[in-house]
């Protein structure tokens, strides 16, 4: 069965299941919450597209509350937005493809592209960079395709020895990893403005900052 986020059983255990599966994940949202505190003007907008349970938003409340700023969180997944606590800004149910963007200072995509097609994220990135504004920014933390080589397996053992470290079967390592086929393709360097620079790499897992100048 293909993975999917558009069931209240995922939404329900989300929160727990992707700390067992990324040991890293609340090391890099704190990240992405301090570097967006450098690109996040007074009174500006900031859109956390793929939003899930509103995990970057948890962490951003003093300085949405301190720049009087307006946050919006984009999810296609109605259980995901429904577990949000929107006392921090607005919880959209929608598709982030047809989405209208605002000019804004950042926006966040956290483990979101690599589940577009190729030419969908793309296309996202076009427009977020055209809706950035001078001087903002765009997040990227997610998985991207391993190099070649030894190094590349390697890399792939990380990503798998610490979902075993973290308490995570075998069995359900796999169960995920096939459930996956078809539905998450990870990203390539490329795809990226070539412009862009790493902040964090853990495994195959990366994030980069595209800043608009």
């Amino acid at each position: 069965m293909d993975w999917t986020f558009n069931t209240k059983q995922i939404a329900e255990s989300f929160d727990s299941h992707v700390r067992e599966q990324l040991p890293w994940y609340d090391l890099a949202s704190e990240t992405v919450a301090i570097i967006a505190r450098n690109y996040l003007r007074q009174n500006g907008v900031v859109y956390d597209i793929g939003c899930s349970t509103g995990n970057i938003a948890k962490r951003m409340v003093p300085l949405i509350q301190e720049r009087a700023c307006d946050f919006y969180g984009i999810d296609t997944s109605g259980d995901m937005i429904c577990r949000q606590q929107t006392d921090w800004g607005e919880a959209i149910h929608a598709d982030a493809l047809d989405y209208h963007y605002e000019p804004f200072s950042v926006a966040v995509c956290f483990l979101t592209l690599s589940f577009l097609t190729v030419d969908e994220r793309e296309a996202l990135i076009v427009r977020l960079r055209g809706a950035c504004e001078s001087g903002g920014v765009i997040i990227v933390v997610d998985k991207f395709e391993a190099p070649g080589g030894y190094a590349g397996t390697v890399l792939r053992r990380i990503t798998t020895s610490w979902k075993l470290i973290n308490g995570a079967s075998p069995s359900d390592i796999l169960s995920k990893e096939l459930s996956l086929s078809g539905v998450q393709r990870p990203l390539n360097r490329d795809e990226l403005p070539s412009d862009a620079v790493r902040f964090f790499q853990l495994g195959e897992f990366q994030g980069w900052i595209i800043e608009k100048p």
